[in-house]
């Protein structure tokens, strides 16, 4: 494998198209960093702290980074879940991420959710990340 390109600072050549590599390349904003990865809080938050994990290097969908961007990337998502599930008044976390248009990625740079969950934030939390498909996601009535 060749040299990968990792987003760093000075390396304008995402900057003005993306909103994730302008926050990267800021530096601010950052609630934690990695040598390949970064979070961010989210700017428009379904919760309070709800977090996006993303790689450094520009790239489009999760399946297409390299191994040892993954490796990363998924051990900040699970140091930035553990930080999230010990807020005060945090009774469960979403963890998910959108690949492509289809699935309903907006942002063409890969990243991850990360969702600070209370009980009563909704009506009946079961299912989670299932009600993507409504028509799918209640199974448990459908017995």
């Amino acid at each position: 494998m060749g040299q990968k390109s990792v987003f760093v600072r000075g390396d304008t050549s995402r900057v003005n198209d993306c909103p994730f590599c302008q926050r990267i390349a800021s530096g601010r904003e950052l609630s934690s960093t990695t040598a390949l990865s970064a979070a961010l809080i989210d700017i428009y938050p379904v919760s309070e702290d709800h977090t996006l994990v993303v790689p450094r290097r520009h790239v489009a969908r999760v399946e297409d980074l390299e191994d040892d961007e993954w490796s990363d990337l998924f051990g900040l998502v699970r140091d930035i879940t553990r930080k999230v599930a010990a807020g005060d008044g945090v009774d469960g976390v979403n963890v998910g991420f959108n690949s492509g248009a289809a699935a309903g990625q907006t942002v063409d740079h890969a990243h991850i959710h990360v969702i600070p969950r209370v009980f009563g934030d909704v009506d009946d939390p079961r299912g989670g990340v299932r009600w993507v498909l409504p028509e799918s996601a209640d199974y448990w009535s459908q017995k």
